[in-house]
């Protein structure tokens, strides 16, 4: 052993006297005998199959990489039954807490306070912003514990909110663009660099709820195109109780609704009429069968519509992941949905606008800027038909494609958990 190794050992060593009371060769067993305590602070909404994917994404890969760390999930308030029973099929183990953390440094429910004094780390998982900002914050202030935050987007803050993301011991941002904007802003947390979205990770299915969707719907293996719609903004006021109506944001998805979707039904005629491929209409949120129906099957062409299929209610992520992995690819207007298929070699397409996140621009960070079009930018909007045509039409090169996107992302969340390992 190099003696500046050996002199680091042994103050860890002589700390950790400090700290349990015991022999130093006594400490460093114990130490390296238990395993990683992790408070995952992640789940942010349920009526959105990608926000609920970000959870089981990130234990999908601590399940992987860090094997013997023991997780917490510290989840939103509107986690539900349904939701929860879904995650823990596929992680039997898993406990969950709700609550938060009083101003006085107590928390709101006795599962959460002996969870917070439980864990060793607390780790904010991937999501449109540092979500759970008050709650980290609270968190640090009331614990002095170390925390990291795992692939979000980020578009600026506070003073406040720079110095807290400043005292991270990692920081990974799910696009470039988001990355710039922190070291701009003068983020300076030791790490920080882009860290794909835990959805890419996530793997949960349900086999047989998907193949009586398929089966009742004469959809084959590999035979048919998913297609996602969305407005501009998503109508929370018609899911969510207690959420008033916004004239602004309604006015604004009256006005570019046929300018969205209009390339959309183009290109599903011409994946119908000029290949064998079906097309499958199917929501990421709870609006968007509303959505699918009135401004893409409804409109479609006569000749065409007995090939596409829509889908009329809402479905969480275990069955949604179990149809998009047997179908030939997805394009749409939705984020999380294509980021579920590449994670599990399946091609997808990205079409984006202004009202979105910069989250869209990961696309070009793996690898598939050319599967990203803006529908701000007319000549990108004339893209989408011929990307979607190609990919229907050439599935073995897209495929190709699709995994070294994988490859890619698959690095950089290994990194992403070494990070939290090394702390």
């Amino acid at each position: 052993m190099r003696r500046s190794r050996f002199l680091q050992s042994l103050s860890a060593a002589g700390a950790a006297v400090l700290l349990n009371g015991c022999r130093p060769q006594a400490a460093v067993a114990q130490q390296a005998a238990r395993p990683r305590r992790i408070l995952l602070r992640s789940s942010w909404q349920v009526v959105n199959i990608g926000d609920i994917a970000h959870t089981p994404g990130v234990l999908s890969l601590l399940e992987q990489h860090l094997p013997d760390a023991e997780v917490i999930l510290w989840a939103s308030t509107d986690l539900t039954d349904e939701v929860a029973a879904m995650e823990h099929r596929r992680f039997p183990k898993l406990r969950i807490v709700k609550g938060s953390i009083g101003r006085n440094g107590r928390a709101t429910s006795p599962e959460l306070a002996e969870a917070i004094e439980w864990a060793e780390f607390l780790l904010h998982g991937s999501g449109p912003s540092l979500v759970a900002e008050s709650d980290v914050a609270a968190f640090v202030k009331h614990t002095g514990k170390p925390f990291g935050v795992f692939g979000i987007t980020w578009s600026g803050g506070s003073s406040d909110t720079i110095a807290l993301l400043s005292q991270a011991r990692f920081l990974f941002f799910r696009d470039s663009v988001s990355l710039a904007t922190a070291r701009a802003k003068g983020v300076t947390a030791p790490i920080m660099d882009f860290g794909p979205d835990g959805a890419f990770a996530c793997d949960l299915r349900n086999e047989v709820a998907a193949s009586e969707f398929l089966e009742a719907h004469q959809l084959s293996d590999h035979g048919f195109l998913c297609c996602i719609p969305r407005l501009r903004y998503t109508p929370y006021w018609l899911i969510k109780k207690g959420r008033a109506f916004d004239k602004l944001r309604h006015e604004r998805n009256e006005q570019m609704k046929e300018h969205d979707h209009a390339p959309l039904r183009q290109a599903i005629e011409a994946v119908v009429r000029q290949t064998d491929l079906k097309v499958l209409i199917c929501p990421e949120d709870m609006t968007q069968m509303a959505v699918g129906r009135e401004n893409l099957f409804d409109k479609l062409a006569a000749d065409v519509k007995d090939r596409v299929v829509w889908r009329d209610s809402f479905w969480l992520t275990d069955q949604a992941l179990s149809v998009y992995v047997r179908s030939a690819g997805m394009f749409g207007l939705e984020m999380h949905s294509p980021i579920m298929c590449i994670g599990n070699r399946i091609p997808a397409i990205v079409c984006r606008f202004e009202e979105q996140t910069s989250k869209g621009f990961m696309w070009r960070d793996i690898g598939l800027g050319d599967w990203l079009f803006n529908m701000d930018v007319a000549a990108e909007v004339q893209g989408v038909l011929p990307a979607v045509l190609d990919m229907a039409q050439h599935p073995e090169a897209a495929r190709a494609r699709v995994i070294k996107a994988q490859e890619l992302v698959r690095a950089k969340h290994h990194q992403m958990v070494a990070a939290l390992a090394g702390q």
